[in-house]
């Protein structure tokens, strides 16, 4: 309920309390006026217990021991019931501490019932004292457990949220930072094979100098495009190694490591495949997270590595069958999944996965062999 709404209750009530206090169909007929004294007060003094009890009615979330008070009062002079049964439901609604909750109905309860009781006995006077202060209370204690409930799913549901969007955002930065120092070990073993055939081309004193050149040339274009692949993409200070990064011709040493583990895996790559190295590297992180995967959690299943070419790029896929274990992977995967799919879509590419009908479990990939650099956005 919002805020308009909770203000329109309170001056429902409120009105109903003002009214309790002057018309005799919102007191009590077992009595004439008070159920103490069996007398009816002055108009005058009724009216102002009701505009008391009224204003008691607005501010009953904040103050409920003020509502108590006035709703008690109201009924011991003027014998109004209204007040009673919300002043009974605002203290098992907004009053916390248990001993009180537990004085104060007993209190209400005996100023209810030992009128009743005197003057037409304990039949009436349970009954009425338990439609009039114990069941508000309990109504009370009910709603207001249950909000409290509700809110705390909401901040857990919330926290789970942030924690979610962290581990995501935390998954993305780790292999956008390996992105980077695998660019950086790329880039410097071009640079490193530069310099080899300057030196030659120094020692070969004009000898074969226009081939030499040439292979330079190459060599120092394919270093500025993976450069421009590699500008903004962070990375920290931590030391490299001067090798190139695995690609397409390293999934068969990554096949033949699987398969020296005990596990059963076809590898079928196209021939003639080629992409840059990022590209490549990529193809070989998703190919390498997951037969992890399958070694993890399926480890009996026979496991099949696909790679090949559509034209505009590269498309791969990795199956397996689940053999007699869970699969591979669940739906959203986890942690490496996240860099996978992070890696993945740096390069422009697309990532799935997706549960097979017979329990085993599916990754696919589109990669773009050729495109825009490096996307730097979130």
């Amino acid at each position: 309920m919002g805020p308009r709404q909770q203000r329109a209750v309170d001056l429902l009530f409120a009105a109903v309390c003002v009214l309790a206090g002057v018309w005799d169909g919102l007191q009590s007929g077992l009595f004439e006026g008070s159920p103490i004294v069996n007398q009816r007060a002055p108009l005058a003094v009724n009216a102002a217990l009701g505009v008391l009890t009224g204003l008691a009615v607005l501010v009953r979330r904040d103050r409920p021991l003020l509502l108590y008070g006035s709703a008690l009062l109201c009924w011991t002079v003027v014998g109004a019931y209204p007040a009673t049964i919300l002043a009974q439901y605002s203290v098992g609604a907004h009053l916390r501490p248990a001993r009180l909750r537990v004085v104060l109905t007993a209190v209400m309860v005996t100023a209810v019932a030992w009128p009743i009781w005197r003057a037409n006995g304990g039949d009436a006077g349970v009954p009425l004292s338990v439609a009039l202060c114990i069941l508000p209370v309990l109504v009370g204690l009910y709603l207001s457990s249950r909000r409290e409930v509700l809110a705390n799913l909401e901040e857990r549901a919330r926290r789970n949220e942030r924690e979610q969007r962290l581990r995501i955002d935390q998954a993305r930065a780790e292999e956008r930072a390996q992105i980077a120092r695998d660019m950086h070990d790329v880039v410097t073993h071009r640079v490193a094979l530069m310099v080899l055939h300057a030196t030659a081309l120094e020692s070969a004193q004009g000898r074969d100098a226009v081939t030499i050149a040439g292979r330079i040339q190459g060599i120092g274009r394919e270093a500025l495009a993976e450069l421009r692949t590699l500008v903004g993409v962070l990375r920290d200070d931590a030391a490299v190694p001067l090798r190139p990064q695995p690609g397409l011709d390293d999934l068969a040493e990554l096949v033949t490591a699987s398969r020296a583990l005990g596990h059963t895996v076809e590898l079928s790559v196209e021939a003639g495949l080629s992409a840059p190295a990022l590209v490549q590297h990529a193809v070989y992180r998703v190919v390498q997270e997951a037969l992890t995967n399958v070694h993890k959690h399926a480890h009996d299943a026979r496991t099949t590595v696909a790679v090949g070419s559509d034209g505009d790029g590269l498309w791969l896929v990795v199956r397996d069958d689940g053999g007699t274990s869970a699969p591979a992977l669940a739906p959203g995967g986890g942690h490496g999944v996240l860099g996978i799919a992070e890696r993945v879509r740096l390069v422009g590419g697309t990532l799935r996965t997706r549960r097979l009908a017979d329990g085993g479990f599916e990754v696919s990939a589109r990669l773009p062999v050729a495109g825009p650099a490096l996307e730097v956005g979130p």
